[in-house]
């Protein structure tokens, strides 16, 4: 059965793509590009860091959500926002220190905390954006992709904190998302 979730998450987390990549075509979603670049790599990095931690049915979620992660990124080359403005610098230089410590570590424990906290970084600048301009962003990915990560929590199957760290992480950021158009739609003009 917690294959079977694990699974459902993983689809989720893939499908989720779908409506963002049609948003991105139709112009009514501009993916922050630096964010899109730093989630490609880290999702690759987490996928091998809960293998190696032990994790199986849970893998699916980082799995597919690695993939459509990295067509998101080359989609926002062209259609995207940012990428060369000062806190996207800041958070690309960020991200490369967190690897290289990752790197010199050699801990799959640590490589999913720094994955996490490098993570939150490329988060927080599509927080940002979409706070500042809600247009930029469109509800249905981050809403799915949450809830994946409440599913793929689920799919762990028993209360080991670092196998349930990065899908509970997971539905935090991107819930996240959501809260911040919200937010930005109704903020007092």
């Amino acid at each position: 059965m917690l294959e079977v979730i694990g699974l459902i998450a993983g689809v989720l987390a893939a499908g989720s793509y779908y409506p963002y990549i049609l948003d991105i075509l139709h112009k009514k979603a501009k993916p922050e590009r630096a964010s899109w670049l730093i989630w490609s790599i880290l999702v690759g990095i987490a996928f091998f860091a809960q293998l190696s931690e032990g994790a199986t049915s849970s893998l699916w979620f980082s799995a597919l959500d690695g993939l459509g992660a990295l067509l998101v990124f080359l989609l926002s080359l062209k259609y995207g926002a940012g990428g060369l403005v000062r806190r996207d610098l800041n958070a690309l230089i960020a991200a490369g220190i967190g690897l290289v410590i990752w790197y010199f570590t050699k801990e799959a424990v640590f490589a999913l905390l720094i994955t996490m906290g490098i993570d939150a970084i490329a988060a927080s600048l599509t927080v940002m954006k979409t706070y500042e301009d809600p247009s930029t962003e469109t509800y249905p990915m981050w809403l799915i992709v949450s809830l994946a990560g409440i599913l793929a929590i689920i799919s762990v199957g028993e209360l080991d904190p670092i196998l349930l760290a990065y899908p509970f992480y997971i539905f935090l950021a991107n819930f996240s998302v959501a809260v911040s158009k919200y937010l930005g739609e109704h903020k007092k003009q």
